[in-house]
């Protein structure tokens, strides 16, 4: 298994199908974004796991500078059914964190449901700490 952070010049239809595919895993009802688009962006990090010419997870964090400091946002955490249980997803989320300390970064958040417990424990076992707060959603599309 390979971790490693996703080039423009690694993006193919296959990389993006098999991406399509592992990303329904997680939720097949939102309308994904084409992969080619999602490189293009400078302020996204997209960390992704490589087993066999398999994509056996995927990681992303968003970037943002506000006047309360530079943040990370991670979103998008999936590890292919196959494959949990094996360390995907602390392995993704360290490489992410890793870039957050690179680009000095002020702070990282997630949201993440309360049902998903194994990936609240993973989230609780790296340093994350559930801040109080609401969150509201405007859909717009």
């Amino acid at each position: 298994m390979i971790i490693t952070i996703l080039t423009k010049n690694q993006v193919d239809e296959l990389l993006q199908t098999r991406i399509t595919e592992l990303y329904n895993q997680l939720n097949s009802n939102i309308k994904q974004l084409p992969l080619k688009q999602l490189v293009e962006e400078e302020n996204l990090v997209f960390a992704i796991c490589t087993s066999e010419d398999r994509v056996a997870g995927i990681a992303l964090m968003a970037t943002y500078k506000v006047i309360s400091g530079h943040k990370g946002m991670i979103e998008d955490v999936v590890v292919d059914e196959k494959h949990r249980g094996k360390g995907i997803g602390r392995k993704l989320m360290e490489k992410l964190l890793e870039v957050a300390k690179n680009q000095k970064l002020d702070e990282v958040l997630l949201f993440s449901g309360h049902h998903r417990t194994p990936a609240i424990n993973l989230y609780k076992s790296l340093g994350f700490q559930l801040k109080n707060s609401g969150l509201y959603r405007l859909v717009l599309s």
